[in-house]
């Protein structure tokens, strides 16, 4: 199968490591031509194989002509690669769910699956539950509450440095309180569990999330309450954080390895279905 990468940070290699395992997979990785050397210096290092290689340009990407598309870059790269690629007939699975809190780039991009027949998959990442919140949101009047905690290392980089000293802190401490669409545009690397729910659930302005900085965190805990009139269910998860990347979890890592498998084995390359998931 020929698989493509957007980006080459924690996710992508992690993804690689565990995919190139098997010699059928041929994958072409999408990197900012600033970025080329080392990300061939780091596929050197670990002992990629041949058939990983890097490409600088989408049109080079897209020339590989691959089967399915991982964006793993950031809600930057849904906006500027995601569109033309579902245009242009390939399926994409979106790692960064939480650029579709921008309603706009989520009603372009679902045109453009209908334009390409292609398919735009969205991942659960480090959560569960989202079938049966989908299933409840056909009835309808879905309430979702999400609290999310992780360590202090994981909020650098976002407004919670505006207004805590992140290293100082000593307890648990509310760094914000709103919508999942509020969430995800002011915390992008941080809010896509949130754009999941929101996107299963009763949509970005009805999903209500507080954000929590904890310096006894080990790790990335979400925890959610749906209510609805014929359901209530609570879920409490506690993620492994990646190696070198305390934003992201494990269980994202392998959310996107089981969809890319789960996409081998259902989806041959001229099946294309239309529209969007």
């Amino acid at each position: 199968m020929r698989l493509g990468l957007i980006g080459y940070g924690t996710i992508a290699r992690q993804l690689v490591g565990l995919l190139t395992v098997d010699p059928t997979w041929q994958i072409t990785v999408l990197v900012r031509p600033q970025a080329l050397d080392a990300a061939r210096a780091h596929a050197r290092e670990t002992g990629a194989p041949a058939a990983l290689h890097f490409v600088t340009s989408r049109a080079a990407l897209q020339s590989e002509n691959p089967d399915l598309v991982v964006e793993c870059a950031g809600q930057s790269a849904v906006a500027k690669h995601v569109e033309p690629l579902l245009s242009g007939g390939t399926d994409c699975l979106i790692v960064s769910v939480g650029a579709l809190a921008d309603a706009d780039l989520h009603h372009r991009l679902t045109l453009a699956t209908r334009c390409g027949r292609s398919r735009m998959i969205l991942p659960g990442g480090a959560i569960g539950g989202l079938d049966l919140l989908a299933a409840l949101s056909g009835a309808g009047d879905v309430k979702v509450t999400y609290r999310g905690t992780k360590p202090p290392a994981a909020w650098k980089g976002t407004p919670a440095e505006t207004r805590l000293t992140l290293d100082d802190l000593t307890q648990p401490t509310t760094i914000f309180t709103g919508t999942a669409r509020e969430a995800a545009t002011l915390f992008p690397k941080n809010a896509n569990v949130v754009a999941a729910l929101a996107l299963a659930g009763p949509g970005f302005d009805n999903v209500m999330v507080t954000l929590v900085a904890d310096p006894s965190a080990v790790g990335n805990r979400h925890s959610y309450e749906v209510r609805s009139p014929i359901c209530t269910f609570s879920a409490d998860i506690e993620n492994t954080a990646s190696d070198g990347n305390a934003r992201t979890s494990m269980a994202t890592v392998f959310s996107l390895l089981h969809e890319i498998r789960s996409y081998r084995a259902g989806h041959p390359v001229r099946d294309r279905d239309i529209g969007s998931t």
